[in-house]
């Protein structure tokens, strides 16, 4: 009988990541939070976690009530990058087409010719997402897992970087349709804002009503900082940080976790751990570190997660929140010590 052996395990080696373009990088991303924090007072953790989505090369589910600044986040960092932004309400009676574009029949031509619709952008705001039913919420599935749109059987690649802020109310459920498991799979982080601090909150009203006429979203403080370009190259720096073998195990720990978990009843696929790594690595160059550590992993955890994972019905009714199961998870599985 001939002995089983395990197969070796092929790790890639680790990236040298040079120092002078690391720190370049890093310098760069500081000015990035900088510029957008001028428009957005206070609400830092949101700003970093946005920003990390666009570094991981992801996009953003971001949660709130409104009159929080979700719409004036996503205007701030595309005016910070000096790309172009595109905004989409999305209704009830919105169809496919309105986001994508369509083919259009020109008489003086005797032609058809394509018209391109509001999501050939970089930064695109889906905004109030879950107003819209489950077909027009699936058009944006290929534009955000490959970054091109088919049009009449034909596709069109999108120019990046390009990234996806979608916005929805977490209290308003007349007129809704939940986003179905699969499209929210595909958002990296679901980020969640919150109602500010008494003095950011008196800091917020005073800026906004001094000198402004109506309720305009007012972005002239925000400094281009970045293009495309050099979207494009941190992208790429963010994807060669190092991780250690150890932490890649321990986010793939974390994940496994969560699907025997006591009050999770629906646990996160394979793609929860990956979201982990790719924003822990952004999360790493927001720190100045050039490789990846369980702290970066444990401060993003939370958002790669929480719209990945459901919780059990005696947990809701309890009023336990995802949130509150996912830190007692983060400290009953243990981190590597490095």
């Amino acid at each position: 009988m001939s002995e089983e052996t395990t197969p070796p395990t092929e790790h890639t080696p680790p990236t040298i990541v040079n120092k002078d373009a690391f720190e370049q990088a890093h310098a760069k991303v500081s000015q990035l939070r900088h510029s957008v924090a001028r428009a957005i007072i206070g609400q830092q953790r949101v700003i970093d976690e946005t920003i990390i989505t666009l570094l991981a090369g992801g996009h953003a589910l971001i949660e709130g009530v409104p009159g929080l600044g979700k719409t004036l986040l996503a205007r701030a960092l595309a005016t910070a990058v000096g790309t172009q932004f595109g905004r989409v309400q999305f209704t009830p009676d919105l169809m496919p087409t309105d986001v994508t574009g369509h083919a259009m029949y020109e008489s003086h031509s005797e032609r058809f010719v394509i018209r391109r619709g509001p999501v050939f952008c970089n930064f695109l705001l889906a905004d109030e997402i879950n107003r819209a039913p489950a077909k027009t919420q699936a058009a944006l599935l290929e534009v955000m897992q490959e970054q091109q749109v088919t049009i009449e059987g034909k596709s069109f690649a999108l120019q990046p970087p390009f990234m996806v802020l979608a916005t929805q109310n977490p209290i308003e459920q007349e007129g809704t349709y939940p986003l179905p498991e699969a499209q929210l799979d595909r958002f990296l982080l679901k980020v969640k804002i919150d109602y500010p601090e008494h003095e950011e909150e008196s800091a917020l009203v005073r800026n906004v009503t001094h000198g402004h006429v109506g309720d305009q979203l007012n972005v002239s403080e925000v400094k281009q900082v970045l293009n495309g370009e050099d979207v494009v190259q941190l992208q790429q720096l963010v994807a060669n940080l190092n991780v250690d073998e150890q932490v890649f195990d321990y986010a793939v720990r974390l994940v496994r976790a969560t699907r025997d978990w006591n009050g999770i009843a629906i646990g996160a696929g394979p793609r929860g751990a990956i979201a982990l790594i790719r924003a822990a690595r952004a999360q790493a160059l927001l720190n100045g570190h050039t490789f990846v550590t369980p702290d970066d992993i444990k401060t993003i955890a939370k958002a790669a997660l929480r719209h990945r994972v459901s919780l059990t019905p005696d947990m809701e009714i309890e009023g336990i929140h995802i949130d509150d199961a996912l830190e007692r998870l983060l400290e009953q599985v243990d981190a590597p010590r490095t």
